[in-house]
């Protein structure tokens, strides 16, 4: 699938690191450094903007390392491009840590997943069809196999 896009800044175009990857890496676009404080989120540019085909979105998705490592994560997440959305990329980082994070200039900072998805038409009715599972939710199926 082709997509059209504009790439700001001096970091390389989003992609995917080995042939499976479902992700593609989205780097800070910065002037300068930006410290987050624990619990503190910024809005991290990227430079990039994309036109995606009707029918797909774009999600922003944490990168594992940096969570694990860091205790920084995307905090909407998965955050949604839609197709008709033609602005910068940008990354809602939140410092979840108890220290002070610093990104700098072309660090990775997210991930990015094309997928696709559909539309639906809601139907209203007075009742659900039967299920094994019911109204269970929030843990009623237990946490061992």
């Amino acid at each position: 699938m082709q997509v059209k896009i504009i790439n700001q800044s001096n970091n390389p175009l989003p992609a995917y690191k080995t042939p499976e990857s479902a992700g593609m890496d989205l780097y800070a676009n910065l002037d300068t450094p930006i410290t987050l404080n624990p619990l503190e989120r910024q809005l991290i540019p990227t430079g990039i903007f994309i036109e995606l085909p009707i029918g797909y979105e774009a999600q922003v998705r944490p990168r594992s390392g940096l969570a694990f490592k860091q205790g920084l994560t995307v905090l909407n997440t998965p955050g949604t491009i839609d197709s008709d959305y033609r602005g910068e990329i940008k990354v809602i980082l939140v410092n979840l840590s108890n220290k002070q994070q610093t990104i700098k200039e072309g660090e990775r900072v997210a991930q990015l997943v094309v997928a696709k998805h559909e539309r639906v038409a809601w139907q209203s009715v007075e009742i659900l069809s039967d299920s094994e599972r019911g109204a269970g939710g929030f843990g009623s199926t237990g946490t061992k196999g």
